[in-house]
């Protein structure tokens, strides 16, 4: 009875440690992880961040044009330099969303 025990924890083992196949999913994103090693493949990546910085300036730009516009509406209203400040920083918020609201 122990020989029959044995030989079937036996053949439960090599069942249960028998090599298994990733999918093709996992296969897929191994390939890609190991090619950012690779050099070559380095300036492609950057393509997508070097976008977003460029499109973050210019809208920064934009914002910051369409502020100094009406600078000088600002400074003729503020009685102080604290309040200029306050003008000014409302009036850049309310840019940055006039443009979030123009790209959606």
């Amino acid at each position: 009875m122990s020989s029959e025990r044995a030989i079937d924890i036996e053949s439960m083992l090599r069942q249960a440690l028998a090599p298994v196949e990733p999918p093709e999913e996992l296969q897929l994103r191994s390939w890609e992880l190991s090619t950012l090693g690779d050099p070559k493949n380095w300036p492609r990546l950057g393509r997508p961040a070097a976008a977003a910085v460029v499109g973050s300036a210019a809208a920064v730009g934009l914002v910051v044009l369409r502020t100094r516009r009406q600078r000088h509406r600002r400074r003729a209203q503020s009685s102080n330099v604290a309040s200029l400040t306050v003008r000014t920083l409302r009036d850049g918020s309310r840019e940055a969303r006039r443009l979030l609201d123009e790209l959606h």
